[in-house]
Parts: C-alpha cells; structure tokens; sequence
C-alpha cells in the first residue's frame, strides 16, 4: 500500500500578515527564494558572456588577407624538338624564383603529352600521343626532348574486338646515340578468305611463335 500525503499551506489574509504569523513567515520564505533563483540567473549568464571571450569577438584567422596566389608565379613557353613542324607546344606556370628555390629547377622533369597531330598539323595522326620532357631551361623557354609515345584509348578500343586473338609483346631496345627505348607491340589474328568457321583463335603455341617474331 502507498500513502500520499498532501501539506496545503493557504495564504493567510491580509490582517494576518504581520511578522509574529507562522504563516506569513512561510510566505515570505516563498518570495525571497523566488527573488534569488532569478537573480541567480541573471547572474549565470552574465558570467557565461564574460567568461568566454570568443564568443564577443569573430572567427578566429578571419583577419588574414586572401594573397592571389598567380601574382608570385610566371609564364613559360614550352617548345618541342626541330623534328616537329609545329614547335610552340604551349605555356607553363612556375612560381618565381625566391630565396634557394629556383625557378628553373620547377621546371626540369615536368613532361607534357601533346597530340602528334598538333605537332605535325596533321589529323590522320591525331590518336598518337607524344610526351615530352622538359631538359633546359633558357630565358622564358622550356627545351623538351622525345620522352614517350601511346595511343588514345579509343583507337585502341576500335582495334580490339570479338572472334579473335590478341597477342601483346615488349622489348627493350638500345639506339646507336645511346638512349635506352622500351617498345610494346600488339598484334590481333585476322580471318582468312572464304572463311567459313566464326571465330579465328590462335593455339598457345601459335601465339608464342607470333610473339617471339615481334620481339
């Protein structure tokens, strides 16, 4: 069983209320807490604010000024090798030479992959792709020499097709001036004439003997 117990305290009349009264001393018990909460409150925030100083004041790092990052770096022109009709490749960014960093050390070792259509003004060799890699660097030229050749992807999709046999080989070749060139090679079975049969796959042995003809 639970018992409840209830305690009502009723206002006593305004006759009553003097400072002898058991009940006018409960009320003003009640109001003086009332008064205090609220003054304790009010003193709460105020020190919330105070305490806490960033809240006054902005973004911390909000005073820095936006520096263009373009006013520190300069334009290079990229040229290709004389073998090419077309030598202007295009333009370089680098940022200025400042302190122990030089510009021109940026610069070395940067690689550019142009279309060798562009270089020779010739659409039929548009899915070449060459790169060039930049060696020197004079005045506001960037010298490049030979650095690779690939094809586009998508010429190389169009090679590759159903019924038949692809067949890829790589070798690593030595030229006459001294420059070490890695080749790959690709090569695909073709159907003969008046073929009857669908597909034109070739055996594992096959393909060695292909592959060792390419190498």
């Amino acid at each position: 069983f639970f018992f409840f117990f209830f305690l009502m305290i009723r206002r006593p009349p305004r006759s009553t209320l003097s400072s002898s009264s058991a009940a006018s001393d409960v009320y003003k018990r009640q109001v003086s807490t009332q008064s205090t909460g609220h003054q304790q409150q009010r003193s709460f925030t105020r020190m919330a604010v105070g305490k806490n100083k960033r809240l006054t004041k902005g973004k911390k790092g909000s005073k820095k000024k936006a520096i263009d990052v373009f006013t520190k770096k300069d334009w290079y022109d990229v040229k290709a090798p004389a073998l090419f009709s077309n030598t202007n490749v295009g333009k370089t960014l680098v940022t200025r030479t400042a302190g122990t960093k030089i510009a021109s050390d940026g610069l070395k070792g940067r690689v550019f992959e142009i279309s060798l259509g562009d270089l020779n003004k010739s659409e039929d060799d548009a899915f070449r792709k060459i790169r060039l890699r930049v060696e020197d660097v004079q005045g506001k030229n960037c010298l490049t020499n030979f650095w690779g050749m690939s094809f586009t992807t998508d010429k190389l999709r169009s090679l590759v097709r159903k019924w038949q046999s692809l067949i890829e080989a790589h070798c690593d070749v030595k030229t006459t001036d001294g420059y070490l060139l890695r080749l790959f090679c690709i090569g695909f079975t073709k159907r003969r004439q008046f073929q009857l049969r669908k597909t034109s796959y070739a055996q594992s042995a096959q393909i060695r003997a292909i592959r060792k003809k390419m190498v």
